[in-house]
């Protein structure tokens, strides 16, 4: 298999995390790409040129991270995603988590254009949604000794602002997501995909 990542992307880091997880790092060759510069390969695995990308051994391409770790967790046998009705709480915190992570890529894409053409409303909007979203993920997030998707995605969140934004006090609006971050941080896969 093959996966298209790039060493910032946080949604890129959700699928690396989830393949060291769940024991594919050595069936799996990950491939550096940045996704502005149109790789061929990764076109071809996502013509909308979006990372993560994976490429399965039957060909098979799948996009965006959360298919892609369901996708790879499924494989390993679900150790990633409870069962029954608590599969739909996480699923729930989960995409509340990848909400999170929209509204800090489109501040870091925002804040890339010249000055004069940054939107000072729409970094507000975002930023303001961000740290709601971060007060709603509190009401629903796991005890620090859950490991499952959604649990990965709220770390990889709260890591991401902090790497991004250092001055946004989300820890004081959300200090059980803090808590659970810090301790999933401390996991090798965590190490390893740390952003740069």
């Amino acid at each position: 298999m093959k996966l298209f990542f790039n060493t910032a992307s946080p949604y890129a880091r959700k699928a690396r995390i989830v393949v060291r997880e769940t024991g594919f790092l050595t069936k799996v060759e990950e491939v550096l790409a940045i996704p502005v510069e149109n790789l061929p390969a990764l076109v071809d695995a996502n013509p909308l040129a979006q990372i993560p990308a994976l490429v399965d051994d039957d060909g098979v391409r799948w996009t965006d991270s959360s298919l892609i770790s369901a996708r790879l967790d499924a494989l390993s046998g679900g150790r990633l995603s409870p069962q029954g009705q608590a599969l739909w709480a996480m699923r729930r915190t989960e995409v509340a988590a990848s909400g999170l992570l929209e509204m800090l890529v489109k501040m870091v894409l925002e804040y890339r254009r010249p000055e004069q053409y940054q939107s000072p409303f729409w970094l507000k909007r975002w930023e303001d949604n961000l740290m709601r979203g971060f007060a709603v993920v509190e009401r629903d997030c796991p005890p620090v000794e859950t490991f499952d998707l959604a649990a990965i995605t709220l770390a990889i969140a709260g890591t991401y602002t902090t790497f991004r934004y250092p001055h946004l006090d989300w820890q004081g609006v959300a200090p059980n997501v803090a808590a659970l971050t810090a301790e999933l941080e401390k996991r090798q896969s965590f190490i390893d995909t740390y952003p740069k």
